[in-house]
């Protein structure tokens, strides 16, 4: 628990505005119950609500709250106080936590000491006051005594969204309820198979399959709580498989028939999971079925990934390596996991043949998957192969021409003590793309961005004259250049300051200030001290109604 629940986790649940609002409501907090992984209590605020923190659900911590927020579906102030409540009380928890198992133990106790006939009378008294307990166990008793339409019959019934979907579709608040329902069919499938009718049970859980996978399209199932049941579906499939030992080659035939056609499912059926209900003769149909279904579209998702896990579950690497080399991909990324799995088998040579022949069946180097080039160096280092890690360094930078590739040519030539040479031919090339103009999609001038990170600050300011910058590049070198040149730098801040001088919000005024704050440090430098006060002194005329802006100006002496 203390893992899962800190007063970081509940601001990120709850965002800003709520758990600034859940501090208020610390006194408001009573009857806190704490589980064993679920914490309830009562929140007083214009009404009294019910608030519930689950801890250990498979998104994490998740709560509930019956006020009008928290029935959205969202994480409310509410839960917030409770939270925050228990966190105060974190030395007592473990204590507290223990105290619910202690009562759990005693109370199963006292459950095993009932007789038949007590044990009975209370089933039946809970079932006439819990209207949800009464339809969970009808499910499960028609299931036990083989009555298989009235069990098909509940498993629409209860995979059926219409009663929560006000709109045709259950929102997140309605979700859990909806789950909870749903969660009924593994166990009514289950019972069937018990009960010695595991045949039925099989194409029941088909049913069921088809009908969540349907209904999955219109919930909010935000938090996975439909996974649970697909995974509950798919456990309750191989059981019933297991009771029933179906034909070896027709269950092979559904198995692969599924994994291909229902790729998207929520429940994954995983056919090599069945290997030892299928057998040997029922896993060589499976294989072949894969490897025909395969060879027909080499290049479909599923088939590819049923081969991929039938190779690397049989040690097959070469399998697995002519699966992914029948569909290769334009920018090398292939041709890396290939040598990755090559390399993890132990065939560096081969490993490396397949990232260098990546490399080189790449078009254009502009488009190659980085991470490829970044393994190929790595094992060119490996080798003390220096002279190559800085030739394909090159030539990726030369096809990319971006900081990033200058950076990493950069690295290979100085481990290679090549740089001085590399350089000039480094740079002449992004000084030509820049004179070009050469339109970017992000930032400025690379040219000015390596001279930059290269902290040649002057050869950078001569190339943003010539060439261009944007003003991202013309901050940062007014920012460097300020001492030595501070009135080209004033120039700077204050053609950079006018865009934000006539707008308006806090950020904004965040922005002009710390522009405002760079150009009286020029004036300091330059000795202009009257041209700055005029300077501020018009600001403040023309702009006095903004009281944000003002008091921020104040802060910094301005």
């Amino acid at each position: 628990m203390d893992g899962t629940l800190t007063e970081a986790k509940l601001k990120a649940l709850a965002g800003t505005r709520s758990f600034e609002r859940g501090q208020g409501y610390l006194d408001a907090v009573t009857g806190v119950e704490i589980g064993d992984g679920w914490i309830t209590a009562s929140v007083h605020g214009t009404e009294r609500y019910e608030v519930e923190l689950s801890l250990e659900g498979p998104q994490g911590a998740t709560g509930a709250c019956d006020c009008p927020y928290g029935l959205e579906g969202n994480f409310c102030k509410h839960l917030v106080a409770l939270g925050l409540t228990v966190l105060a009380q974190q030395s007592t928890l473990p204590r507290q936590r223990e105290s619910a198992r202690s009562r759990a133990r005693n109370l199963d106790a006292w459950l095993s000491a009932l007789s038949k006939d007590e044990l009975l009378a209370l089933v039946r008294e809970q079932v006439g006051q819990d209207r949800q307990l009464r339809r969970r166990l009808e499910v499960r008793a028609a299931g036990a005594r083989g009555d298989l339409a009235e069990v098909r019959a509940r498993i629409r019934e209860l995979l059926d969204i219409g009663p929560f979907a006000q709109y045709g579709y259950v929102e997140y608040a309605d979700a859990r309820a909806y789950a909870a329902q749903a969660a009924q069919v593994v166990a009514a499938i289950d019972a069937v198979t018990d009960a010695g009718r595991a045949d039925e049970a099989i194409d029941m859980t088909v049913q069921a399959i088809r009908l969540l996978d349907e209904a999955v399209e219109s919930v909010d199932d935000s938090d996975g709580w439909l996974g649970e049941i697909g995974a509950g579906l798919a456990e309750a499939h191989l059981n019933a498989c297991r009771a029933a030992r179906p034909a070896p080659e027709a269950l092979a035939s559904r198995l692969v028939k599924h994994a291909l056609g229902n790729a998207d499912s929520i429940c994954d059926i995983d056919p090599l999971d069945y290997e030892d209900v299928l057998g040997e003769r029922g896993m060589t149909a499976l294989r072949k079925l894969a490897v025909d279904a395969w060879r027909k579209r080499r290049a479909g998702w599923a088939e590819k990934s049923l081969m991929e896990r039938l190779a690397k579950a049989g040690g097959d690497i070469d399998l697995l390596i002519a699966v992914h080399a029948a569909d290769l991909a334009a920018n090398g990324h292939t041709h890396l996991v290939i040598a990755r799995e090559l390399d993890a088998a132990g065939r560096p040579d081969e490993a490396l043949r397949w990232a260098e022949r990546g490399i080189r069946e790449t078009p254009d180097l502009a488009t190659v998957d980085t991470d490829l080039v970044d393994h190929l160096c790595e094992r060119y280092a490996q080798a003390a192969r220096l002279a190559d890690v800085v030739a394909l360094r090159r030539e990726h930078f030369g096809a990319r021409r971006s900081l990033r590739a200058y950076q990493q040519l950069r690295a290979a030539a100085r481990t290679a003590e090549f740089w001085q040479d590399e350089r000039p031919a480094a740079l002449a090339l992004l000084r030509t793309e820049a004179e070009r103009g050469t339109p970017r999609r992000y930032g400025g001038s690379v040219l000015v961005d390596a001279l930059l990170d290269d902290k040649d600050d002057e050869a950078a300011w001569e190339a943003a004259s010539h060439c261009g910058a944007d003003d991202r590049q013309w901050l940062e070198l007014a920012d460097r250049v300020r001492t030595a040149r501070p009135a080209d730098a004033l120039a700077v801040y204050r053609r950079l300051a006018e865009p934000f001088i006539g707008e308006t919000g806090n950020a904004i005024y965040e922005q002009l200030v710390g522009l405002l704050v760079s150009i009286r440090e020029c004036h300091h430098l330059l000795g202009t001290q009257d041209e700055l006060t005029a300077y501020i002194a018009a600001l403040r005329g023309a702009h006095g109604r903004k009281r944000n802006l003002m008091r921020l100006m104040e802060q910094h002496g301005l």
